[in-house]
């Protein structure tokens, strides 16, 4: 029986390795959307990392600049560039590494560098990169960051032995990773214009430091692009306001029409209601879209922290959504006032159409039934001129019997002329009816 089960799965392997991959029929995409999984890694730190970001608006564009001015820090330092057409790039270039990320909106650079230093943020890893080569970056910085690794050290962590670091600024802190690790900001911007974080270390390992590290640092880009729609709603909200109060106001005059004339005034005043918020829904849909996108990410992101509360201080979750929450809700206001006052307009159009439509069916109407009386009259002086034709007709063609019936009486051939003129009559009349109805007959069937 053993025998018989070796046989069998020595037969299955033969088949297996047998088998033309070749004739397989694989999707074109599905090498790639496979590798997506393992694309943008996050990298492996040791305790004494220095690593500085930064987030570039480009809005889509710009793909070739940026390639080109990345491509020139390469030959600068004369590392193999990225590929032409490539979203990521992770090389090492001496005395760092550089790892370029470019995203839908906005590309970010890191750059990670190792080494003991004495005091955190003395010397940040972006201070490795040539000035000149950083000022060149093509678009403008939305976020940036210093995060600085060091080892838990053994006297206890006190905000005051901290806060010189960020420069007196108040403290926010929290335990990550079960303890193993603590995270102190202030969430401010500091003297060189960049954000800091300080990371003590008590036995996170490499791949561990390195998942909190990116995490920390979507959390500060995705906030910020949250953030990007905040002004946008800011300035449409008083005009959104006011366009409000006009679609009430026309409401009410909706109510005390008078006439086709203000109809047609209400209504030209909706349209041009309605062009104008379209414009705005059409301007502002795509940032506020992108906001509650960035909004998940950013509630991901501090959840996936799971911190653990100091006592005295505030943990990066308390601090964040305090303001903001507040501020995505105010976006999201916007727009759904947007969406909300754009089918309020469309309902009192489709009401004021509908109350012109019948405005002019009932002016139809009313036309029809002038068209009807107008006819009839038209009718009845067509009848009353017919009956004079025929009288007329009549009258004419007597008049040619007469003069036929006495000629034939004074040559002999007849008497009594005048009883034949007067018995012609009703028989001329007759004839001369019946043959304008046959024509009115004929002239109906045709």
């Amino acid at each position: 029986m053993t025998d018989f089960l070796n046989a069998a799965m020595l037969s299955r392997t033969h088949a297996m390795s047998s088998l033309n991959v070749e004739a397989l029929h694989f999707h074109p995409e599905r090498e790639r959307l496979f590798n997506e999984l393992h694309t943008r890694p996050f990298p492996v730190l040791e305790v004494g990392s220095s690593v500085s970001q930064v987030a570039i608006l480009h809005h889509g564009q710009n793909a070739e600049a940026e390639y080109q001015h990345l491509q020139s820090l390469c030959e600068r330092y004369a590392v193999p560039p990225p590929a032409r057409g490539s979203s990521c790039y992770y090389q090492g270039f001496g005395g760092f590494e550089l790892r370029w990320e470019r995203h839908n909106e906005f590309s970010t650079y890191t750059v990670i560098h190792r080494a003991d230093k004495l005091e955190p943020f003395a010397h940040t890893a972006l201070s490795l990169l040539p000035s000149t080569w950083l000022s060149g970056l093509t678009g403008q910085i939305i976020s940036g960051q210093h995060i600085d690794i060091v080892p838990m050290p053994a006297q206890g962590n006190l905000p005051d032995s901290i806060r010189h670091y960020f420069e007196g600024h108040r403290l926010i802190s929290s335990w990550v990773g079960d303890n193993q690790a603590r995270l102190w900001t202030a969430y401010r911007i500091h003297s060189d214009g960049f954000g800091r974080i300080l990371i003590q270390n008590n036995g996170l390992n490499p791949c561990q430091t390195g998942r909190l590290v990116r995490r920390l640092f979507e959390l500060e880009t995705y906030r910020m692009m949250v953030l990007l729609a905040f002004p946008l709603a800011r300035s449409v909200a008083p005009e959104v306001a006011t366009m409000d109060k006009q679609l009430a106001i026309i409401n009410q005059q909706i109510n005390a029409i008078n006439g086709l004339e203000d109809e047609r005034r209400l209504l030209s005043q909706l349209s041009a209601l309605a062009a104008r918020i379209e414009q705005l829904i059409a301007d502002s849909n795509f940032r506020f879209s992108a906001a509650r996108a960035y909004y998940d990410l950013v509630m991901s992101r501090l959840e996936d922290l799971r911190e653990q509360e100091v006592t005295g201080l505030q943990t990066f979750n308390e601090f964040l959504p305090r303001r903001l929450t507040p501020a995505f809700r105010t976006c999201e206001s916007v727009s759904t006032h947007l969406d909300d006052l754009s089918k309020r307009i469309d309902r009192a159009s489709e009401l004021l159409r509908t109350r012109v439509d019948l405005t002019l069916e009932a002016q139809n109407q009313a036309l029809l039934q002038s068209m009807n009386q107008r006819s009839k009259v038209q009718l009845q002086l067509q009848q009353a001129v017919e009956g004079l034709s025929v009288a007329a007709i009549s009258y004419y063609l007597v008049g040619l019997i007469k003069y036929v019936v006495h000629s034939v009486a004074d040559m002999g051939w007849l008497t009594h002329p005048e009883l034949w003129v007067g018995l012609s009559v009703p028989v001329c009349v007759f004839l001369v009816w019946r043959g304008v109805h046959q024509l009115h007959k004929g002239l109906e069937h045709n």
